[in-house]
């Protein structure tokens, strides 16, 4: 390839780069106007509903006619149900003190136009300052006042969660994580709140809804159960370890975005030999939030007092022979079809880095998982309050 070459596509690579920005740019402010358009829209058929007496009536005819002017006027797209779940949408997010008045919300919308103008004024359209230039804006607007960074897509979802603890998790997960909406529609068919509720000491489930799922120590990565339904294994089914192993490895981006935050793949059936004897890991992963390894053991069988034994021997031998200086203690992690947390908590030293996790292979049962996680919210109320008054 000679230098003309060679400067041809890299001129391309530029100019290729920032049209696909300008296209995100484009796809960003029309998704953000017309989440505001459609709250602004709720803004005032609430404000007009509450004029009227007889609310349910009233509502009800006032919105076909609504539907069937804007259809006129802008064509499809203004049905009663869009109206309606406009109407949703504001009375869901003005109650979580979004906004005081809605045209100081619309203005933040045109304020991004105007601020990225202005920084337009100052540096050349094909300059990394422009390229950059509009992430800045977006980023200042969306940490400082502007509250709505999600696609109405997104919005429709959320909006079926009655719980606003959960509502809060599920949305900053979404902007946290980039989840598209299918992604969001399977985190929360999977019960992923709940999971992680079941899995924290119950004082920590309100910082789910504050600040999502946090990794700061190794618990903070359990899920229990794990679920593992996009491996199409049958649930009454007959199968191997080996074969449960090569299901996961086929889903591989699957299973790790199930096992959660920073974990990266490193290998599948690991060797290691201690003292002539050859020894295999079934999965290694690397945490790289805990800055660590995690080794998981796959059981299609009831989890055993062996089992945990030979868990604590893999971890031992990383800690002393594989992990750098810099890193922290290995995890181990034993996903079983059948665990007792008692024979767990039996077999293992309490300060044991080792965890046992059951599996899944359906979507779990959310009405059970919500009772629990309000049955485990509640025993540890009760408790604290016994402890008061001892």
């Amino acid at each position: 390839m000679n230098d003309l070459q060679i400067r041809e596509d890299s001129l391309f690579e530029r100019i290729s780069a920032l049209i696909d920005h300008a296209h995100r740019r484009v796809r960003t402010a029309i998704d953000t106007t017309m989440v505001y358009t459609y709250y602004g829209i709720g803004h005032y058929i609430v404000e007009d509903e509450q004029q009227g007496e007889q609310r349910a009536q009233y509502g009800k005819a006032v919105l076909k006619n609504l539907s069937a002017k804007l259809t006129d006027r802008y064509g499809d797209g203004w049905s009663v149900e869009t109206l309606d779940k406009c109407r949703k949408f504001y009375r869901i997010y003005s109650r979580s003190g979004i906004s005081s008045t809605l045209q100081t919300k619309l203005k933040i919308v045109h304020s991004v136009d105007e601020i990225q103008n202005e920084k337009e004024k100052q540096c050349l359209p094909n300059s990394p300052e422009f390229v950059c230039g509009a992430d800045e804006i977006q980023s200042s607007v969306q940490n400082s006042t502007n509250p709505f960074t999600l696609s109405w897509s997104h919005y429709l979802v959320l909006m079926r969660i009655k719980n606003e603890e959960e509502r809060r998790f599920y949305e900053i997960e979404c902007q946290k994580q980039d989840w598209s909406v299918r992604q969001l529609k399977r985190e929360y068919g999977s019960s992923l709140y709940e999971r992680l509720a079941l899995s924290r000491d119950p004082k920590e489930v309100v910082q789910l809804s504050q600040k999502g799922q946090t990794i700061e120590k190794p618990k903070d990565i359990i899920k229990d159960p794990l679920t593992l339904e996009f491996l199409g294994l049958k649930r009454n089914s007959s199968f191997s370890e080996s074969d449960l192993e090569s299901a996961i490895i086929s889903k591989l981006q699957s299973f790790l975005l199930e096992m959660g935050k920073g974990f990266l793949f490193e290998a599948r059936q690991k060797k290691f030999t201690f003292n002539e004897k050859h020894f295999y890991v079934d999965l290694v992963l690397y945490n790289r939030l805990l800055q660590c390894y995690v080794l998981v053991d796959l059981k299609a069988d009831e989890l055993s007092h062996q089992d945990l034994g030979q868990m604590q021997m893999y971890v031992n031998y990383y800690d002393r022979h594989v992990k750098e200086a810099f890193e922290k203690p290995t995890i181990g992690i034993l996903l079983c079809k059948d665990k007792d947390d008692a024979l767990v908590e039996l077999t293992l030293p309490e300060d044991a880095n080792i965890y046992a996790s059951a599996y899944e292979l359906c979507l779990p049962d959310k009405a059970l998982l919500q009772a629990k996680v309000k049955e485990w919210i509640l025993e540890f109320e009760e408790q604290r309050e016994e402890s008061k008054e001892e």
